[in-house]
């Protein structure tokens, strides 16, 4: 199998025929070598009585599965179960991924069981990671391949998480424009632990709406059969989509498309992102009334609402603001929320331990990266933040300095700031968000 040469030849497909869309943009991400021109007229025009019939052999062939690598290899992750590394399975990559393509080809692949981990999640708490093996990852990444552009075929507008030629800056403009319009009361929903509670059965059933592959349908259930190890313990969920695998977004945005389609309409302005969602109105009276029709789908349909991260409030009173994607809505504000702040707070921390012997000028490199990074998403949260932010920066970088002529202390004196004044760390390239915002402010 000559993976590596036809790799070469894997580009993203630039238009799609006009029979299946006006705007070619539409579906320039998708992977030409498995969406040729021939698919996506049909994926336009609809194939016969709704369903595909035919798709596993796009999931084995080689080129799919060589663009399914390629992006696994390039996000790093970290080893399965088997602890077969990214940098180990890439010495033998064209080996593996022949083996892989004979196991789904005969109908003898099987996914191994999931790692469990957990990851930090603020204030003591964790959240479950499931890490999949190097292999189980590209099989799911084939798989997302050939069926994404079915499922995208069918989304809506309002959905923006984990979507090609999507992001969360999109989403926020719609929530910024439409309290703008007038819909500031807001339904800000929460679903709890939703990875983990997506009932498989009803989930099976959607996918089987579009789908009637058998050696699909049979490869995806097993992945949400997939047996979790975690230390000693070992068990077979009874529900869920692994939080971490290739498949989860698309699983779960397929699944709250239901709610997508209940929620769309001229009335009220609503916006998703992956389990996180808000539904903005008029007046009370509507709210209250949307926040009844989620509640009544959301326990049809298996899930439950976060009791306490969930209510309805007028965001331009202080007080019944709202959180939606890293940022607070309130008083006719947007800010970036505490635990945004915190957040940033602690890689700076990571940063500026004051035993570090590096140079400053290295130092200053780092923080500019994280400091750029966060500014640049949070570039529309209200001015006191930049000013907060530059400040706890370089309090910390005196500190360092104070700390390396021997005498203790946190860079608070007013004789540090004489020592090294804002204009010392200017001259040593440190990034100033206030400085920053200000400039973007007079350039709009």
């Amino acid at each position: 199998m000559q993976i590596k040469e036809e790799s070469d030849s894997i580009v993203r497909a630039t238009a799609r025929p006009e029979s299946c869309s006006d705007d070619p943009r539409l579906w320039s991400w998708v992977e030409a070598s498995v969406w040729t021109e021939r698919m996506l007229a049909a994926l336009g025009n609809g194939v016969k009585g709704g369903k595909w019939h035919s798709l596993i052999d796009k999931v084995y062939a080689p080129q799919t599965l060589w663009a399914a690598w390629k992006r696994v290899a390039s996000n790093h992750g970290a080893a399965g179960i088997d602890r077969v590394s990214v940098k180990f399975f890439e010495a033998n990559a064209e080996y593996y991924l022949t083996g892989l393509g004979k196991e789904l080809r005969s109908g003898s692949y099987k996914p191994s069981p999931i790692r469990r981990v957990h990851i930090p999640k603020g204030k003591g708490k964790t959240r479950p990671l499931g890490i999949a093996t190097v292999k189980d990852r590209i099989v799911q990444g084939a798989l997302k391949l050939v069926m994404e552009p079915i499922f995208e075929k069918e989304f809506l507008p309002v959905s923006f998480g984990f979507r090609p030629e999507r992001s969360c800056k999109d989403a926020l403009r719609i929530v910024d424009n439409s309290l703008k319009d007038g819909f500031t009361w807001v339904v800000d929903a929460d679903l709890q632990n939703y990875f983990d509670t997506i009932p498989k059965q009803a989930l099976m059933q959607l996918v089987e709406t579009k789908v009637s592959d058998v050696n699909i349908l049979k490869l995806l259930q097993q992945f949400l059969d997939q047996k979790v190890i975690e230390g000693m313990s070992q068990w077979t969920p009874v529900a869920g989509t692994p939080q971490g695998s290739v498949i989860s977004p698309l699983m779960s945005n397929l699944y709250l498309h239901g709610l997508d389609e209940l929620l769309s309409n001229s009335d009220i302005r609503y916006v998703r992102f992956a389990d996180d969602f808000v539904a903005m109105c008029r007046t009370r009276q509507d709210a209250e009334r949307v926040l009844e029709v989620i509640q009544d789908w959301v326990g049809s349909h298996g899930l439950v609402l976060h009791p306490d991260k969930t209510h309805v409030g007028n965001c331009v009173v202080k007080g019944q603001g709202f959180e939606f994607l890293g940022y607070r809505f309130e008083a006719g504000k947007r800010w970036a929320r505490p635990k945004s702040k915190q957040a940033l707070r602690d890689k700076i921390r990571l940063l500026t331990g004051r035993l570090r012997s590096d140079s400053l000028e290295t130092i200053i490199k780092e923080l500019n990266a994280v400091l750029r990074g966060w500014f640049g998403y949070f570039i529309h949260a209200y001015r006191t933040t930049f000013r907060d932010v530059d400040g706890f920066v370089r309090r910390r970088l005196r500190a360092i300095l104070r700390k390396r002529e021997k005498r203790p202390g946190f860079g608070r004196t007013s004789r540090d700031h004489k020592l090294w004044p804002n204009s010392f760390f200017a001259s040593h390239g440190l990034f100033t968000m206030h400085e920053a915002h200000t400039a973007a402010s007079q350039s709009r």
